[in-house]
Order: structure tokens, then sequence, then C-alpha cells
């Protein structure tokens, strides 16, 4: 009997620490690491993180909570938002952005027919240098992430990097 409830014990705290791990990647440093991973890899220097565009993020993220739809702000900054039916963490809203990367052709700087890849490039644009991503559950139990970077990139005839 002792030792079954040292087993569960230790089974809790396994289980508490996995939570721990898994829920704390919503952090700047977070999301800074999963963009800077990727912009590393085509040789890219590093984001920082913005207080300002974490904050303009923030306030955007809340204004979407009622209804979680995917709408872009129409703001000064390049955007990249994402939408999940449950919680999502800005790690993995990054990671969505960033596994487009093999829709992207950089020789002919467009995306392979048919799919996306222009959230991909944002991470990846040179000329971005200040990050400021946000997250918000919204009322139906999902999640909006938005991340704005400054300057924006996607620049019509540019390439990223």
């Amino acid at each position: 009997m002792g030792l079954s409830k040292i087993s569960f014990a230790f089974v809790c705290l396994i289980g508490l620490a996995l939570l721990q791990s898994t829920g704390a990647q919503n952090s700047p440093q977070d999301y800074l690491n999963a963009h800077n991973a990727a912009r590393a890899q085509v040789g890219v220097a590093p984001l920082t993180w913005d207080p300002n565009l974490a904050a303009y993020a923030q306030r955007y993220a809340n204004s979407r909570a009622g209804d979680c739809n995917l709408v872009h702000s129409g703001g000064p900054y390049g955007e990249n938002i994402a939408k999940s039916s449950g919680d999502l963490s800005g790690t993995a809203a990054v990671n969505l952005f960033v596994g487009e990367k093999p829709n992207y052709n950089y020789n002919s700087n467009t995306c392979a027919a048919g799919k996306v890849c222009g959230h991909y490039t944002q991470v990846v644009w040179r000329n971005s240098v200040r990050l400021g991503c946000a997250k918000a559950r919204c009322t139906n139990g999902g999640t909006f992430i938005g991340c704005n970077y400054d300057p924006r990139g996607n620049i019509v005839g540019q390439k990223p990097y």
C-alpha cells in the first residue's frame, strides 16, 4: 500500500512536470527561439522582442477572442495569425508558419501551385528585425495567436533573404 502511494505520487509529479514543459511555450523567448531557428537555417539574423509589437498583438488577439476568426488586423506591421479549436502554444503556431517552408521556391520566389507560403516568408524576411506575439483564448474554447513583424515583410517582387 505504501509503495503504491509513492508510485502514484511519482506519476503525478512527472505528469505535472510534463504539463509545465508543454504549457511553457508561450513566453517571448519561446516565440523568438522558434522564429530564430528558422531564420538561422537560411542565414538570416535573429529577431529581437519588441514589447510594443507584443502589446499591439495582444490587443488584437483579445479583440478576436469573441469569434476566433482568422482576420488580419490591417495594421502597419507584418502579421502572421493562427487559430486552433483547442489550446495552441505559441511555439506550435510558429511551427505552423515555418511548416510552409517546403511550399516556397526561392529561385522563382513563389509558392508551389495551390499552396501557401507567405507565413514562412514573413518569418524569414531579412529586413524584419523586431517581433511581438500574443495569444488569446477564445470564447468557444479555441486559441487565437498573432505575431507582428517590424518592418513588415512580404514585399511583392522581393525575395525574403
